[in-house]
Protein backbone atom coordinates (compact mmCIF):
# COMPACT_ATOMS: atom_id res chain seq x y z
CA UNK A 1 0.00 0.00 0.00
CA UNK A 2 2.69 2.23 0.79
CA UNK A 3 4.63 2.01 -2.49
CA UNK A 4 1.44 2.38 -4.10
CA UNK A 5 -0.30 5.68 -2.49
CA UNK A 6 3.78 6.77 -2.91
CA UNK A 7 3.61 6.68 -6.54
CA UNK A 8 0.23 7.81 -7.02
CA UNK A 9 0.78 10.81 -4.45
CA UNK A 10 4.24 11.78 -6.80
CA UNK A 11 2.27 11.92 -10.54
CA UNK A 12 0.07 14.63 -8.98
CA UNK A 13 0.23 17.48 -6.91
CA UNK A 14 -4.03 17.86 -6.71
CA UNK A 15 -5.34 15.98 -3.80
CA UNK A 16 -5.28 12.51 -3.09
CA UNK A 17 -8.34 10.70 -1.27
CA UNK A 18 -7.07 7.43 0.24
CA UNK A 19 -10.34 4.85 -0.08
CA UNK A 20 -9.46 2.28 2.95
CA UNK A 21 -11.79 -0.21 0.83
CA UNK A 22 -11.71 -1.67 -2.32
CA UNK A 23 -8.46 -3.24 -2.06
CA UNK A 24 -6.93 -6.32 -1.36
CA UNK A 25 -9.79 -8.37 1.04
CA UNK A 26 -9.50 -7.88 4.57
CA UNK A 27 -6.54 -5.58 4.38
CA UNK A 28 -6.88 -2.37 5.10
CA UNK A 29 -4.02 0.42 5.21
CA UNK A 30 -3.49 1.66 9.08
CA UNK A 31 -3.60 4.89 10.09
CA UNK A 32 0.26 5.08 10.50
CA UNK A 33 0.74 4.20 7.05
CA UNK A 34 -1.85 7.32 5.99
CA UNK A 35 -0.43 10.11 8.48
CA UNK A 36 2.96 8.93 7.31
CA UNK A 37 1.53 9.42 3.71
CA UNK A 38 0.06 12.40 4.82
CA UNK A 39 3.38 14.02 6.15
CA UNK A 40 5.27 13.06 3.21
CA UNK A 41 2.54 14.70 0.52
CA UNK A 42 0.80 17.08 1.93
CA UNK A 43 -1.98 16.93 -1.00
CA UNK A 44 -2.78 13.18 -0.15
CA UNK A 45 -3.94 14.20 3.79
CA UNK A 46 -7.92 12.83 3.03
CA UNK A 47 -8.86 9.38 3.78
CA UNK A 48 -12.75 8.15 2.63
CA UNK A 49 -12.80 5.56 5.50
CA UNK A 50 -14.40 2.54 4.93
CA UNK A 51 -12.66 -0.53 7.10
CA UNK A 52 -13.58 -1.75 10.11
CA UNK A 53 -13.40 -1.01 12.55
CA UNK A 54 -15.09 1.82 11.75
CA UNK A 55 -15.53 4.32 13.99
CA UNK A 56 -12.87 3.26 16.02
CA UNK A 57 -10.36 3.63 12.74
CA UNK A 58 -12.24 7.26 12.30
CA UNK A 59 -11.77 7.99 15.74
CA UNK A 60 -8.09 7.58 15.54
CA UNK A 61 -7.82 9.71 12.36
CA UNK A 62 -9.42 12.78 13.63
CA UNK A 63 -6.47 12.63 16.43
CA UNK A 64 -3.87 12.77 14.22
CA UNK A 65 -4.52 16.49 12.32
CA UNK A 66 -2.44 17.72 11.59
CA UNK A 67 -0.82 15.75 9.19
CA UNK A 68 -4.54 14.49 8.41
CA UNK A 69 -6.24 17.05 6.71
CA UNK A 70 -10.04 15.91 5.96
CA UNK A 71 -12.01 12.53 7.31
CA UNK A 72 -14.60 11.19 5.22
CA UNK A 73 -17.18 8.61 5.85
CA UNK A 74 -18.81 6.71 3.00
CA UNK A 75 -20.96 3.66 2.82
CA UNK A 76 -23.93 5.18 1.35
CA UNK A 77 -24.03 7.67 4.34
CA UNK A 78 -25.48 4.58 6.68
CA UNK A 79 -24.13 6.14 9.72
CA UNK A 80 -23.39 9.94 8.46
CA UNK A 81 -25.52 11.59 11.34
CA UNK A 82 -23.11 9.73 14.15
CA UNK A 83 -20.50 10.52 11.72
CA UNK A 84 -20.80 14.71 11.63
CA UNK A 85 -21.37 14.17 15.54
CA UNK A 86 -17.80 12.73 15.99
CA UNK A 87 -16.69 15.75 14.16
CA UNK A 88 -16.15 13.70 10.19
CA UNK A 89 -15.71 16.18 7.35
CA UNK A 90 -17.95 15.43 5.22
CA UNK A 91 -19.01 12.14 3.37
CA UNK A 92 -18.57 10.59 0.30
CA UNK A 93 -21.50 8.62 -1.37
CA UNK A 94 -23.56 6.66 -4.05
CA UNK A 95 -26.38 8.90 -3.53
CA UNK A 96 -26.27 11.58 -6.76
CA UNK A 97 -29.80 11.17 -5.99
CA UNK A 98 -29.85 13.01 -2.86
CA UNK A 99 -26.53 15.32 -3.08
CA UNK A 100 -29.40 18.52 -2.02
CA UNK A 101 -30.23 16.61 0.64
CA UNK A 102 -26.34 15.68 1.34
CA UNK A 103 -25.67 19.17 1.18
CA UNK A 104 -28.67 20.48 3.53
CA UNK A 105 -28.11 17.85 5.82
CA UNK A 106 -24.60 19.36 5.94
CA UNK A 107 -26.04 22.95 6.53
CA UNK A 108 -28.31 21.96 9.20
CA UNK A 109 -25.05 20.34 10.86
CA UNK A 110 -22.91 23.17 10.81
CA UNK A 111 -25.92 25.36 12.08
CA UNK A 112 -26.49 23.45 14.88
CA UNK A 113 -30.14 22.40 13.90
CA UNK A 114 -29.69 18.61 15.60
CA UNK A 115 -33.81 18.17 15.94
CA UNK A 116 -34.13 19.17 11.78
CA UNK A 117 -31.05 17.12 10.93
CA UNK A 118 -31.80 14.25 12.56
CA UNK A 119 -35.08 14.38 11.16
CA UNK A 120 -34.17 14.85 7.26
CA UNK A 121 -31.78 12.31 8.17
CA UNK A 122 -34.28 9.72 9.71
CA UNK A 123 -36.23 10.46 6.48
CA UNK A 124 -33.59 9.76 4.03
CA UNK A 125 -32.68 6.35 5.63
CA UNK A 126 -36.18 5.20 4.91
CA UNK A 127 -35.23 5.83 1.30
CA UNK A 128 -31.58 4.42 2.08
CA UNK A 129 -32.84 0.97 2.61
CA UNK A 130 -35.79 1.01 -0.06
CA UNK A 131 -32.93 -0.35 -2.20
CA UNK A 132 -32.06 -3.32 -0.03
CA UNK A 133 -36.06 -4.45 0.03
CA UNK A 134 -36.31 -3.27 -3.34
CA UNK A 135 -33.20 -3.27 -5.72
CA UNK A 136 -33.51 -0.66 -8.32
CA UNK A 137 -35.29 1.51 -6.33
CA UNK A 138 -31.86 4.22 -6.53
CA UNK A 139 -32.91 4.10 -10.05
CA UNK A 140 -36.01 4.61 -9.59
CA UNK A 141 -35.32 7.60 -7.71
CA UNK A 142 -32.70 8.52 -10.23
CA UNK A 143 -34.62 9.10 -13.39
CA UNK A 144 -37.79 10.26 -11.27
CA UNK A 145 -34.99 13.17 -10.11
CA UNK A 146 -34.29 13.91 -13.87
CA UNK A 147 -30.78 12.40 -13.42
CA UNK A 148 -30.76 9.57 -15.80
CA UNK A 149 -33.42 9.22 -18.88
CA UNK A 150 -34.17 5.64 -18.16
CA UNK A 151 -33.13 3.11 -15.11
CA UNK A 152 -31.30 0.88 -17.60
CA UNK A 153 -28.00 -0.03 -15.61
CA UNK A 154 -24.99 -2.36 -17.65
CA UNK A 155 -24.16 -6.03 -15.47
CA UNK A 156 -21.59 -8.28 -16.27
CA UNK A 157 -18.43 -6.42 -15.95
CA UNK A 158 -16.50 -4.66 -18.92
CA UNK A 159 -15.62 -7.69 -20.98
CA UNK A 160 -19.38 -8.87 -20.71
CA UNK A 161 -21.32 -5.97 -20.90
CA UNK A 162 -25.08 -6.23 -21.34
CA UNK A 163 -28.06 -3.28 -20.48
CA UNK A 164 -29.92 -4.27 -17.74
CA UNK A 165 -33.45 -2.15 -16.80
CA UNK A 166 -34.71 -2.23 -13.88
CA UNK A 167 -38.47 -2.82 -13.69
CA UNK A 168 -40.14 -2.56 -10.57
CA UNK A 169 -44.18 -3.40 -9.12
CA UNK A 170 -46.58 -1.02 -9.05
CA UNK A 171 -46.34 -1.51 -5.35
CA UNK A 172 -42.99 -1.55 -5.24
CA UNK A 173 -43.04 2.39 -6.96
CA UNK A 174 -46.02 3.28 -4.23
CA UNK A 175 -44.01 2.57 -1.63
CA UNK A 176 -41.14 4.34 -3.27
CA UNK A 177 -43.27 7.47 -4.06
CA UNK A 178 -44.83 7.24 -0.52
CA UNK A 179 -41.20 7.37 1.46
CA UNK A 180 -39.85 10.26 -1.09
CA UNK A 181 -42.91 12.17 0.50
CA UNK A 182 -41.60 12.73 3.32
CA UNK A 183 -37.81 14.33 2.19
CA UNK A 184 -39.88 16.65 -0.36
CA UNK A 185 -39.14 19.22 3.10
CA UNK A 186 -35.59 18.72 2.63
CA UNK A 187 -34.80 19.12 -1.45
CA UNK A 188 -34.70 21.52 -4.09
CA UNK A 189 -37.25 21.61 -6.46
Amino acid sequence: YREYFRALAQVTKRPVFVQTSGGARDLAPTVDLMVDLAREFPHAAYIKEESAPLLDRMAAELTRRPPLKGVFGASYADGWLFEMRLGLDGVMTGMAMYADLMARMWALHVRREAETLRDAYSKFLLMRNMNDQVPGSDLYVMQKRGIFKTTTTRTGGAAAWKPKRATLAPEAIAEIEYRFAALKPYLRG
